[in-house]
């Protein structure tokens, strides 16, 4: 018989390789949507005839047209007079900062590639949604012109706010704006805001916009966050839900002075940080308590305005706010 070879002691030892771990397949995406070769139409489509007409009114150009890659809704690119394209009142307010960094790069290149995004109002002016930065540039750079690519449903306005693709808005910035595209839809468009979901993205968004209303100087972030456990869609016309908003961000703004009163005394006791505004709303909170259903807005906003009121600045250390981990600055 032939000798039996010996086990590799080393080798019986070694651990077995782990089979790598299959990757999940992705389902393929299909095909949607417009071929390239069928995207051109004529400007004389009967669907554009509304926008060209007014833009011939306005002593502009149109350029070409199309139907949107996606949808097939036709989109007509047009040059009209810098005079004659105004931003929607309901948009935020230009920001002087990134209008002076488009400035530099705009006129340092002297190209202006991207067209805002307009539509015809019922007085026949043509408003851009989403392009106030870049029309304030062009006015400022003396432009005579502006290239736009106009949208024939007057609705696209309001949900073109959620592609905006200028400067990202901060929370004060985008809360206003809702604010004032409720104001707004509220003085032609039918239905509440639950019809708006898409364009208002969020219950407690609304209530703090028109809490800035109040409180320009408000750090709305503090507060946004509980708000958005007890906030919800109010039902009714527009009109009805402003007034109910209007309430809402009242009791806000009352938590708020409240919290303020608590600031103030944990500074004078020779308590300072940039986020005792975030630890006193943290500490006054009590939703992490709370298994289950929250209460409703009323009565949190009132149990948590009257902790605030009764908060004793002698029982808080400093090391209570160190470990709270910070949050939103009392200043946005």
């Amino acid at each position: 018989m032939p000798p039996r070879k010996k086990k590799d002691p080393d080798a019986a030892a070694a651990p077995k390789k782990k089979a790598a771990p299959r990757k999940a397949q992705k389902p393929a995406i299909q095909p949607v949507g417009i071929e390239a070769s069928e995207l051109p139409i004529g400007i004389d489509d009967p669907a554009l005839a509304t926008l060209v007409a007014a833009v011939g009114k306005a002593a502009g150009a149109c350029i070409g047209a199309w139907k949107d890659p996606l949808g097939g809704h036709p989109l007509l690119l047009a040059s009209l007079p810098i005079n004659k394209i105004a931003p929607t009142p309901f948009q935020r307010d230009v920001s002087p900062a990134h209008v002076k960094k488009l400035s530099f790069a705009i006129g340092k290149t002297q190209r202006f590639l991207d067209p805002v995004i307009a539509m015809l109002s019922e007085e026949g002016t043509f408003l851009t949604p989403n392009g106030n930065h870049r029309l304030t540039v062009m006015r400022e750079l003396g432009a005579r012109s502006i290239v736009a690519l106009l949208v024939p449903e007057r609705k696209v306005a309001y949900q073109i706010l959620a592609l905006n693709i200028e400067k990202a808005h901060n929370l004060r910035e985008r809360a206003i704006e809702v604010r004032r595209l409720v104001v707004d839809l509220a003085t032609w468009a039918p239905g509440g805001e639950k019809d708006f979901e898409v364009e208002l993205e969020e219950p407690a968004l609304v209530t703090i916009g028109f809490a800035y209303e109040g409180k320009p100087r408000l750090s709305g972030g503090a507060y946004v966050s509980v708000l958005k456990k007890v906030d919800a869609w109010i039902g009714g016309t527009l009109l009805e839900a402003i007034e109910e908003r209007k309430r809402r961000a009242g009791l806000v703004l009352v938590l708020d002075e409240a919290v303020d009163g608590a600031i103030a005394r944990l500074k004078e006791v020779g308590l300072t940080s940039p986020y005792l505004r975030a630890f006193v709303v943290g500490r006054i909170n009590p939703l992490r308590f709370i298994k289950g259903d929250p209460p409703s807005l009323d009565e949190l906003m009132a149990t948590m305005t009257k902790r605030a009121s009764g908060m004793d600045a002698g029982k808080i250390k400093s090391s209570d706010i160190a470990a709270s981990g910070g949050g939103v600055p009392d200043e946005e």
